[in-house]
């Protein structure tokens, strides 16, 4: 189990924290790394031998599991909702869910396209407009969304899931500016090429490895723990004057 205990956020402790697609890659790190840290988390998944491999993980730390399809929108609303009345207050929304499917150009049709919006982008926005109005009744809470430099690097291959990423950055900034006066908080972690076990099983070769660690100014791979500590900071108090950003964890690619 990776350590995530080098560093304490108090003001974790206690704090109820949303991931939604946690049961694997970079949802699952933060999971771990927000129970870590004392939080109570709840994360949705559609894969539940997954949910339960990570939960059995954690073992005994405060992590609790929603069967959910996130681009179900009234079956998001109603997790959220549970979630609040169940679980405790929510004072942080990660909206990390996504799927980043490769497609060639000329094989995308209207449902295709409408199908990777509604997985990459659109419940980005409806989970926020959820949580929103109890985090503002508190007068204070912080959505972390995720965008991909996918978008900013102009990868071929994804022009549907790059539109998504790219719309994340706007989605963002007004998020931010509608909210601000409520105390919340919005911002967006900006992951590079990350190596998780599905990156791994369908797209990892020794060239793209050498394709990366050439483009990147680090030269090592990055995981998902380098995302996961990016969502701590955010979270957490030490980041009360941040909103309206993307921070991007991608070792330097996009420098070229």
């Amino acid at each position: 189990m990776t350590s995530y205990d080098s560093v304490q956020y108090r003001s974790l402790a206690g704090k109820g924290i949303v991931v939604t697609g946690g049961a694997s890659g970079i949802g699952a790190a933060m999971v771990e790394a927000f129970a870590t840290q004392s939080a109570r988390v709840d994360f949705l998944d559609l894969d539940q031998e997954a949910a339960r491999a990570l939960i059995s993980k954690l073992d005994g730390k405060p992590v609790r599991f929603h069967h959910c399809d996130v681009v179900d929108i009234a079956a998001l609303r109603r997790t959220l909702a549970a979630i609040e009345e169940g679980s405790g207050p929510i004072h942080t929304l990660v909206n990390n869910a996504a799927r980043d499917d490769r497609h060639a150009l000329e094989s995308v049709e209207p449902g295709y396209w409408d199908a990777n919006l509604a997985v990459n982008l659109n419940h980005q926005f409806f989970a926020t407009q959820a949580v929103a109005p109890a985090m503002a009744k508190r007068g204070s809470g912080s959505i972390i969304m995720f965008g991909s430099v996918a978008w900013m690097r102009g990868r071929p291959g994804l022009v549907a899931y790059t539109t998504a990423k790219a719309a994340i950055n706007g989605l963002t900034r007004t998020l931010a500016r509608e909210l601000g006066e409520s105390g919340i908080r919005v911002n967006c972690i900006v992951p590079g090429a990350i190596v998780t076990e599905r990156q791994a099983r369908l797209w990892r070769t020794p060239a793209l490895e050498q394709e990366f660690l050439a483009r990147q100014a680090l030269k090592f791979r990055l995981d998902a723990s380098h995302v996961a500590r990016m969502a701590l900071f955010l979270a957490s108090d030490e980041a009360a004057g941040c909103t309206a950003q993307n921070f991007i964890v991608d070792a330097g690619i996009t420098v070229n």
